[in-house]
C-alpha cells in the first residue's frame, strides 16, 4: 500500500485503455437493468468479470457493450473511466473505443456522449484525452473500410488514431493494409493489437504492412530475435499491460524471468506500462506500475524510462510534449528518487 500511494504521485500518460473495458461492474449492472439487457454469468457485480481466456473475455466485453445505449450512458462510462485514470495519476489518456460493439446505436450518438464525458472529466479532474476507434479484425477489411467511413464522418480534433483489435488468430494484419493506408492519408495515427494471441509474424505484419506508429501488447515478438532488434532500432513503442497477460496469454507468472515483458525490456525495446481493461482484470493504471516493480523487476530507472516513453510517443504536438517534460519532470524525479 505504501508503494501504491507513492506511485500515485507519478505523472502518467495512459496509451492502452479501452472505454468498454473500463466499465465498472456496478455501472454495467445498472445500465443492463435500465436498458433491458441480459448479462452473462450473473447480474451480481462481483461475479460479472469471470473468465480466463481471451475469447471468453471478449464475450463478456461484447455483452457489456450492449448495455450502453443512450447518450448519457456513453457520457457516464467515459467520465468514470477518466476519473479512475486520474486517481492513478494519469494526466493524459488516449483511449480505444469500439463503436461497432454497440449494435443499433448510431456512431453520432456514441460520440456525442463520449465527448460530453471527456469535457466533464477535464473540468473536474484536469485530465486531457483523445479517442482511438478500434477496428474489429474479425469483421474483415471490407467491413473495415465502411467502419473507417463512419469514423471519418464523426471525426473531430479529438479523434487522433485508428487501432486494430479483437481476437487475433486467424486474422493476420496484412489484409487491412489498404484501409490503414487510407486512415494514415486522412491524418490518423495508427496502432494495432498484435502478438497477444497471434504469432510474431503478426507483429511484423503490423509494423511492415500496416506501418503502425505503436504496437499494442506485442508479447510474441520475443519468438523472433531479429524482429526484436529491428523494432528496438526503429524505436517503436510497445504498450504493455502486465495484468492482462495472466488471463489472455500463456504467460501467467508475472514474476517469471521469461515473462515476455521482462524479456522485451531487457532486449532494449521501448516498453511502457498500461491498464488495458482495468476493472475487468481487477487492476488500475497505478497498480500496473506496482506490479512492474514488485513482480517484474523494473528498476526505478526502468520506471522513469517507461514514463518518458509514454510522453514521447503520445499523439499530441511536440510543444505539448515539451511542456509536459518541463512541468512534470520535478514530480517524476521526486517519485523515482524515493523508490
Amino acid at each position: 500500500m505504501e508503494l501504491y500511494q507513492h506511485l500515485q504521485k507519478l505523472p502518467k500518460v495512459e496509451l492502452h485503455l479501452h472505454l468498454e473495458g473500463a466499465i465498472r461492474p456496478q455501472t454495467a449492472v445498472e445500465l443492463a437493468r435500465k436498458n433491458g439487457v441480459s448479462l452473462p454469468h450473473s447480474d451480481r457485480p462481483d461475479d460479472l468479470y469471470d473468465y480466463n481466456t481471451l475469447d471468453a473475455f471478449l464475450d463478456v466485453y461484447d455483452a457489456i457493450s450492449k448495455t450502453i445505449v443512450q447518450v448519457d450512458d456513453f457520457r457516464r462510462i467515459t467520465y468514470e473511466m477518466l476519473q479512475s485514470a486520474s486517481r492513478s495519476g494519469a494526466r493524459h489518456v488516449e483511449f480505444f473505443i469500439s463503436p461497432h460493439a454497440h449494435e443499433g446505436v448510431p456512431f453520432a450518438r456514441q460520440f456525442e456522449g463520449i465527448r460530453l464525458g471527456i469535457k466533464d472529466a477535464q473540468v473536474d479532474f484536469g485530465v486531457t484525452s483523445l479517442i482511438i476507434p478500434g477496428m474489429n479484425r474479425e469483421l474483415g477489411p471490407e467491413r473495415g473500410e465502411a467502419y473507417l467511413d463512419e469514423i471519418l464522418a464523426n471525426r473531430g480534433d479529438d479523434v487522433v488514431g485508428l487501432g486494430l483489435d479483437y481476437f487475433e488468430a486467424p486474422y493476420p494484419p496484412e489484409p487491412f493494409a489498404k484501409v490503414f493506408a487510407r486512415a494514415r492519408e486522412s491524418g490518423l495515427k495508427l496502432s494495432a493489437h498484435c502478438g497477444e494471441a497471434g504469432p510474431a509474424s503478426y507483429v511484423r505484419g503490423c509494423y511492415e504492412a500496416l506501418k503502425v506508429d505503436r504496437l499494442d501488447h506485442g508479447y510474441n515478438v520475443v519468438d523472433d530475435p531479429a524482429l526484436m532488434a529491428e523494432l528496438r532500432d526503429a524505436g517503436i513503442l510497445f504498450t504493455c499491460c502486465p495484468s492482462t497477460t495472466r488471463f489472455t496469454t500463456p504467460h501467467r507468472d508475472l514474476g517469471s524471468p521469461s515473462h515476455p515483458i521482462r524479456v522485451m525490456k531487457q532486449a532494449g525495446l521501448a516498453v511502457s506500462i498500461h491498464s488495458d481493461d482495468p476493472p475487468m482484470f481487477n487492476t488500475d493504471l497505478n497498480g500496473e506500475y506496482v506490479i512492474a516493480i514488485e513482480q517484474m523487476q523494473f528498476s526505478p530507472a526502468d520506471i522513469k524510462t517507461a514514463v518518458l516513453a509514454t510522453i514521447d510517443h503520445a499523439w499530441v504536438d511536440e510543444t505539448t510534449k515539451r511542456n509536459w517534460r518541463q512541468d512534470w519532470m520535478p514530480e517524476i524525479d521526486a517519485v523515482i528518487d524515493a523508490l
